[in-house]
Order: C-alpha cells, then structure tokens, then sequence
C-alpha cells in the first residue's frame, strides 16, 4: 500500500522503518525544513529498547546513552518514597536515559537510508481528507508551514505522528494542557551514574537528575505554567538557590543564564479509539500523558510496531487499548502526588509509599510499571528478552 505519514519525531520514523521494510511505499511529511537533534534527556524502557533492536538500531542507541539500574526518589528530609530496580522483575534488566535527539539521530538517519520512503520535509499538513480513492493530504510547504498551498496524490492509509500539539486529532479526542511543565537543562557532569534520582518537596516541588549518556545528565525542575513568567522576573540566581537546597547533587552551576534552560509543557490527549477511516493515530498526537512514568516515546516506539504487525487499523486499536489505556489512567492518578498544587497529598505519599517497598507484590508491580509492561491492574504483557 501507499502510506503518508505526518511527523518525524518518534513514532513516525518508527513507523515509516517498520512499514517500508514490509514492502509498503512511504512518503513521511516533516514541518520543520532541516530536523536536528534536540531536547534533553528521555528515559528508554525496556519496552522502548526491544522495538528498536527489531529496527536494527538497538547498539547505536545503547552507545549514546546510559544504562540505568534504578530509580530512586526522596524528600526533602531525606525520606525514602521510591526505590524500584530494574533487576527485581528480571536479571540484568535496564533502562537507558538518553538525549531526545540521539534518538532522533538514530530514526532520521535510518529513514535517509531506506529507499522505499520519500522525504517531504517543510510542509504542514493541515487536513485529511477522505475521498473514493483514498486520504488526501493538504497544507502548506515552507519554513514553519508559511508558503504555498500543496495537495498531495491519495494515500490507502495515513499516519498521525505530529506529536501532543497536533491539531489533527481522532473523533472525540480531548485535548487538555497540565497546569505543570518542567524546566529543563543538561549538564556535562554526572554525580549519579546509574539513577534516575529525584527529590520532592510536598507535592510543589521536584527535581530530578536522568543521566543521558556521552558522560551528561538532563536535569528537570517542576514549575506550574503560569508561574513561568514570575519564575523569569524572579531572576536565575534566586532559582539556582532553590534547586540547590533541595537537591545539592544537582550540577547547578552549568546554568550560567536563563538561556541554558527550556521550559517543556505537558498535555493529556485522551481518545475513544486511535483510528478512523483511513488514519490512524501514533504517540502523543493519540494518547499523550504527563511524564511521570517515563512511557512517551516508548509507547510511540510500541505504536509503531503494533502497526507493522496489525492486519488492519481497527486490529491496531484494539491492539494498543489495554495498555496505553492503563498508563494513561496510572499517569492521570499518580502525577497530583509528586506534581500538583495540593501539597495535603504529600503526607499521605511520604507515609505510604517508602514502607510499602517491603511488600515483594507491590515492589514488582511497580518495576513492572516503571518497566512498560501492564496492561491493568493485574494483568501485564511479557517482559522484553
């Protein structure tokens, strides 16, 4: 068949890898003119890491990043609430924090190099229309989607990988901004190899150390999005302080000026089903979620292969349903206890979670969320080999 495919983030080139190496002709559409690598740091799981070896690209990955053994999470005075290691659901199991654009690195290249896809790069698809012979795209083609309009030949199926600001959304999808983001910064030091190390205060502030490969970590700092603009006038000093005094591990002083850090938004993409007609929804244009587990791009990841291996789009949905419906529910109910403006929450959390660790069910129920594999409550599909 004749796919078209929006975006060149995750799932899409994923998508366009998998599709176009089981004989399909691809045509993958970019907004941005020259893609480059960019972004801080993600956390792969073992989810995330078994797609891409079925792509090939599993060492190159493993070698721009870190292999991490634990995640761990303390508050301000000290108190234990998480400590998950990967090795308790399975030996030798591991995550890997890598930078956002090593990944894309490893994706776009591939994609360059495999003749049965078409770049389109610089065009902004703006609507999918279904007609007898097939989903017409159109939009514009330019920088930054300012240019001429353009229509594209039918498609027999299209894919929707243009991320959690997508304006091509399914039917009856929500769309709803978290009133918290994250500030971001890397810095080439790492205090902690190995952790994903993270520190709270009530439920108003974290911040957490992922280190990324290539010896760098990507540090995050919770902040409500409206507090953006006083966080700004408050001045990078007065911030630096903070971040210090709940976290000294952090490597603060790479942070010469507010330039050296970004402010990252969340969205809640909620959908009834992640196809219709001849499109179907990937990653985060489909079904994004606050970060808190760690699950975006290895669900993207996830999306694409369960697209390769469906027979056709309404297999792919049911396909997806348990587990993605699963960790967006688990996202949705656990962010409010570490990333919230309700520090009464915080109580509850520090007294509960730390000495529930002991309990060997909930322990690995716990790595098994961390690691990617539920798919309910009490059920989880196999841990990747």
């Amino acid at each position: 068949m004749r796919w078209g495919i929006l975006g060149g983030g995750t799932a899409g080139p994923a998508a366009a890898l998998f599709l176009a190496r089981a004989g399909h002709d691809v045509v993958l559409y970019e907004r941005v003119e020259d893609p480059q690598p960019v972004g801080a740091g993600i956390l792969l799981q073992p989810t995330g890491l078994a797609v891409l070896r079925r792509l090939g690209l599993l060492q190159r990955v493993l070698g721009r990043g870190e292999r991490i053994d634990r995640l761990s999470g303390h508050t301000a005075s000290g108190r234990m609430v998480l400590d998950l290691a990967y090795g308790d659901l399975r030996e030798g199991l591991h995550g890997l924090g890598i930078h956002r654009g090593a990944l894309f690195s490893a994706l776009w290249d591939a994609v360059k190099g495999e003749p049965r896809v078409t770049l389109c790069t610089g065009h902004t698809v703006t609507a999918i229309d279904e007609t007898p012979d097939g989903a017409v795209l159109s939009g514009l083609r330019g920088h930054d989607g300012e240019g001429e309009l353009w229509r594209s030949e039918p498609f027999d199926r299209v894919v929707v990988a243009a991320g959690a600001r997508s304006s091509l959304r399914p039917p009856g999808a929500s769309v709803k901004p978290y009133p918290w983001g994250a500030l971001w910064f890397v810095a080439h030091q790492n205090p902690l190899p190995g952790v994903l190390a993270q520190r709270f205060r009530d439920t108003r502030q974290m911040v957490g150390i992922l280190p990324s490969g290539e010896g760098s970590v990507s540090v995050f700092w919770s902040l409500r999005a409206d507090a953006l603009p006083a966080w700004c006038a408050a001045g990078i000093d007065a911030w630096k302080r903070e971040v210090a005094a709940l976290m000294p591990e952090v490597p603060i002083d790479a942070v010469r000026s507010a330039d050296d850090v970004i402010f990252a938004p969340y969205f809640d993409v909620v959908s009834p089903t992640w196809h219709h007609g001849r499109t179907v929804w990937l990653g985060d244009a489909g079904h994004a979620m606050s970060p808190q587990l760690g699950q975006g791009a290895n669900l993207a990841l996830q999306d694409a292969a369960a697209l390769a291996d469906a027979p056709d789009l309404a297999t792919y949905s049911r396909a997806r349903s348990d587990q993605v419906r699963f960790y967006s529910f688990a996202s949705r109910a656990l962010t409010p206890f570490f990333q919230s403006s309700w520090p009464i929450l915080a109580p509850a959390r520090d007294l509960v979670a730390g000495p529930l660790h002991a309990w060997g069910w909930y322990r690995r129920q716990m790595v098994a969320s961390l690691v990617g594999v539920k798919t309910g409550f009490f059920t989880e599909m196999g841990v990747p080999e």
